[in-house]
């Protein structure tokens, strides 16, 4: 049996480069990066589907994580993890939980435009959303209720905390106004613990937004968590919970639920869903020497 060494290698591929050329019969376009817009998986009786609503890139991103850690840690946390220093990806994941009887969506996006497109690229309309679920009221995540002066899902009903309700009501936010405010009266407000379809549990995780909720769901004993943005990235929020993110109201507040709940999902060894994890969104979270670690889903959620 031959023995491949890097110089029989580079023999071989001088060789190649000197052969006749074989012609070409067509030249293939160059399509661009491109990523499904939606993944979906089974939990016990429940299919769940992750909707790639849109992406950004911002610059900077230790002007907005690490605010309370020096550049040169921030810088080599980076390094450690492979990922750029000078720009951030993001990514926005409705959820959609299909229970059998009712089709509820969690989280609307940046805008109506690209929910809808990544709805009915995995197979669904916006009529036929029973619930739509908030989890807080940022901007990323109430911008696809209107579209313009119509609400986009025309069926629903929906479903937010009542202290996140109550905060942003008060705030004279423009979001609100636009987004939450004609649909005030069709809203039922939860609280911790509380219940909006079979299946569904609430839980507070205040400090992203004085009302910031996650939620848990359960079918046929198999559990996940949608975890929305109680960490925001997966190394400069979810690696370091104590590191501050520009985006959480109550910073020392956002850190502790970090810590909470990031116990809970290593000791449960429970999925989440994280509306700006690294597409498909979907992965678990390990308990380390130096704190915890993210760990993408592989095909866990396919079996």
């Amino acid at each position: 049996m031959s023995t491949l060494s890097r110089r029989t290698f580079l023999a071989s591929a001088t060789a190649l480069s000197a052969a006749p050329a074989l012609p070409a019969w067509a030249t293939a376009p160059m399509l661009g990066a491109a990523t499904p817009p939606f993944r979906r998986f089974k939990l016990g009786g429940f299919e769940v589907t992750t909707l790639l609503a849109g992406e950004a890139t911002r610059p900077d991103p230790h002007t907005i994580f690490g605010l309370n850690v020096e550049e040169d840690e921030f810088n080599a946390v980076s390094e450690a993890a492979m990922i750029p220093t000078d720009q951030a990806q993001f990514f926005f994941t409705p959820t959609v939980v299909n229970t059998g009887s009712e089709l509820v969506l969690f989280d609307t996006g940046l805008n109506a435009e690209g929910t809808t497109a990544a709805l009915e690229a995995a197979g669904y309309s916006t009529d036929m959303i029973d619930t739509v679920v908030i989890t807080h009221m940022h901007g990323d995540h109430i911008g696809g209720l209107m579209e313009g002066d119509t609400p986009t899902f025309a069926n629903a009903g929906y479903v937010t905390g009542s202290a996140e309700f109550d905060h942003w009501a008060a705030a004279g936010d423009d979001n609100f106004e636009a987004k939450v405010r004609p649909l005030a009266e069709q809203f039922t407000m939860i609280g911790d613990g509380d219940a909006g379809f079979s299946g569904h549990t609430a839980m507070a995780a205040f400090g992203h937004t004085p009302g910031h909720m996650v939620h848990l769901i359960e079918s046929e004993g198999e559990s996940l968590m949608i975890a929305a943005d109680f960490a925001n990235h997966y190394v400069w929020s979810l690696a370091h919970p104590d590191w501050e993110v520009k985006f959480d109201m109550d910073k020392a507040a956002a850190a502790q639920t970090r810590k909470t709940l990031l116990d809970m999902l290593a000791a449960e060894k429970l999925p989440f869903i994280g509306y700006h994890m690294p597409w498909p969104a979907t992965g678990f979270v390990e308990k380390t020497d130096s704190g915890y670690a993210y760990v993408p889903s592989s095909y866990q959620l396919r079996l």
